[in-house]
């Protein structure tokens, strides 16, 4: 994502100027930005003083981090599941000699592996 060249406290100040009276197209023009970036600022940090808006941007960066933890357990969960299905398989596989074709015996065998009574 491209960086902006105005950092959160200019913005703020921007939309303050713009809340004392200022019209948007001057404040675009005084500022060397389009009209669709001054009303995205204004739609994310409308109303917020320079403390929320790094409150804001800390929150963010945590729930980055807790979405990429997350991504990283089901990664975990999956890798495991099929793992033990291949376990699974090789013991039933190995079993089904001593067992035959007696459906009730392999299932009963498969549930023992999984850990089922």
């Amino acid at each position: 994502m491209k960086r902006s060249r105005f950092s959160e406290e200019q913005i703020i100040g921007i939309l303050k100027e713009h809340q004392a009276g200022l019209g948007a197209k001057e404040l675009c023009r005084k500022h060397g930005v389009s009209d669709a970036t001054f009303y995205k600022w204004r739609s994310k940090f409308g109303g917020m003083e320079v403390p929320d808006v790094k409150k804001l941007k800390s929150l963010e960066a945590e729930n980055t981090k807790l979405k990429k933890l997350l991504a990283e357990q089901i990664m975990d969960v999956s890798t495991l599941k099929e793992m033990l299905g291949k376990t699974i398989e090789a013991r039933l596989t190995q079993k089904r000699g001593d067992l035959g074709h007696d459906k009730e015996a392999i299932q009963s065998e498969a549930c023992l592996c999984i850990g089922w009574d």
